[in-house]
């Protein structure tokens, strides 16, 4: 009976440690928000439930006077808007505003925020140019950039970054916008 229990108390360790990357996620030291404020294109993401799979979206985000961040996305599906949804983005204390807490309106209103943030930015092309950003437990992954192409190359290299950082790259779904 012993042997047993020891048999499933380790079989369960063993999948409790396959389930999750418990190390912890880096960002980026600082975040001018100034500079990344403006238009971004998602390239890839991992799936999530509120964004339909064959849609893309394209993030706005405005700086504002009292430092926080004004953000619209809009949702793309065969080149129409389907959905768009406004909030509000405020760094993280101490973060170099390399997370964020970005908070919706409407129902999405409802989902509490964790204090240290739900928008990690854990990749940045010095120019701004591109940026991975993510969530710590590593469910939400979107690789953003300023044109809606992407060179594969760029692209690959910011997603085996995030592979190395425990994100499930094998789910990644990939487009480029018209």
């Amino acid at each position: 009976m012993f042997v047993f229990r020891l048999v499933l108390l380790l079989t369960a360790l063993a999948l409790a440690g396959c389930t999750e990357n418990s190390a912890p996620l880096p960002t980026v030291a600082q975040v001018d928000l100034t500079r990344y404020a403006g238009r971004w294109y998602e390239i890839a993401r991992l799936p999530n439930f509120f964004q339909k799979e064959g849609g893309r979206a394209i993030a706005e985000y405005t700086a504002e006077s009292d430092g926080s961040v004004k953000v619209r996305n809009t949702e793309l599906r065969d080149g129409s808007t389907e959905k768009a949804v406004e909030g509000r983005a405020t760094a993280v204390p101490g973060s170099g505003n390399a997370r964020l807490q970005v908070r919706f309106g409407g129902f999405a209103a409802l989902a509490p925020v964790p204090a240290e943030g739900n928008y990690w930015i854990i990749g940045l092309e010095p120019d701004y140019s591109v940026a991975l950003v993510g969530t710590p437990d590593r469910k939400y992954l979107w690789l953003l950039a300023r044109d809606s192409h992407l060179s594969p190359a760029i692209r690959d290299r910011h997603l085996a970054d995030a592979r190395r950082l425990g994100f499930p790259t094998e789910k990644i779904l990939t487009a480029q916008l018209p």
